[in-house]
């Protein structure tokens, strides 16, 4: 053999050794580029999966809020039928309370000579100035058995 030939053999091989190590290259800078773009991917992977648990945490908080406002407002509103309750039952005594002064007012104006049947004064009881006393001094007295018989009906009702 000659030496051109042997020549030729070593550029062949040398050729053939360049070309695996250019490929074996390649495919490390492939291989680096596909862990770097994957390390990337679970990076980002990751911030995704944060943020949708941060997303998570904020909706279970508003449910949590939204909840709690709906029991506030339930509260209130029971809250406001017991108030209506207790004011209707402090509206029904006070209507109780002016029948009952009603009553003894009627009652009154019954005992009381000076007053007509519409319950006005009349104007001639004052003309009698010899009975006027007395009278006077009987309705003052009916009036107060009716004030003392309102002031206990008063006593006798509950209040809240």
């Amino acid at each position: 053999m000659d030496p051109s030939a042997w020549i030729w053999i070593v550029v062949v091989i040398v050729v053939i050794a360049l070309v695996v190590v250019l490929l074996m290259s390649s495919r490390k800078r492939r291989e680096a580029f596909r862990q770097k773009r994957d390390e990337q991917n679970r990076q980002h992977a990751a911030e995704i999966r944060r943020k949708a648990e941060n997303a998570d945490l904020e909706a279970r908080e508003n449910a949590a809020g939204a909840m709690h406002a709906k029991a506030d407002a339930e509260k209130a509103q029971v809250e406001a039928a017991r108030l209506r309750q207790e004011a209707e039952q402090k509206q029904s005594a006070a209507q109780d309370l002016r029948t009952d002064a009603e009553k003894h007012q009627y009652k009154a104006n019954a005992l009381d000579p000076d007053v007509d049947e519409d319950g006005n004064r009349r104007e001639d009881a004052r003309a009698d100035a010899g009975t006027d006393d007395g009278r006077a001094a009987d309705a003052r007295n009916a009036r107060s058995d009716a004030d003392a018989s309102t002031d206990a009906t008063r006593r006798d009702t509950p209040r809240e």
